[in-house]
């Protein structure tokens, strides 16, 4: 029904800078928040930034001032800019869109993922 594709994850050295895209596409209505998480090995899953609709934004206290999520809704796009990145950056990033989709009976809403990117920040 939705799908969601991210670009944007490489390997950059720290102090650098990488910018996430995540792009929705399939039978979507609308779209709620949107945001990503990280896990890198031995560490819980982090949300790392999140937007709703309107435009609001939270922001993990670790790349608060250094990371900015924005989004694109004529496009079903989000994007995560990442500036000073720090080697515990490190880790596979990850997107998730609230979504309401199209069903032949009418509507309903879920949570969809991407299939998550990888971002290396070396030392």
């Amino acid at each position: 029904q939705v799908q969601l594709v991210e670009s944007g994850g490489g390997l950059v050295q720290a102090g650098g800078s990488l910018r996430l895209s995540c792009v929705g596409s399939g039978s979507i209505v609308r779209i709620a928040s949107m945001g990503w998480y990280r896990q890198s090995p031995g560490n819980q899953r982090e949300l790392v930034a999140s937007i709703t609709r309107g435009g609001s934004t939270n922001y993990a206290d670790s790349v608060n001032g250094r990371f900015t999520i924005s989004r694109d809704d004529a496009k079903n796009t989000v994007y995560l800019q990442m500036s000073s990145l720090k080697p515990e950056d490190t880790a596979v990033y990850s997107c998730y869109a609230d979504v309401v989709v199209f069903l032949e009976i009418g509507t309903t809403t879920g949570r969809y993922w991407g299939q998550g990117t990888q971002v290396s920040v070396s030392s």
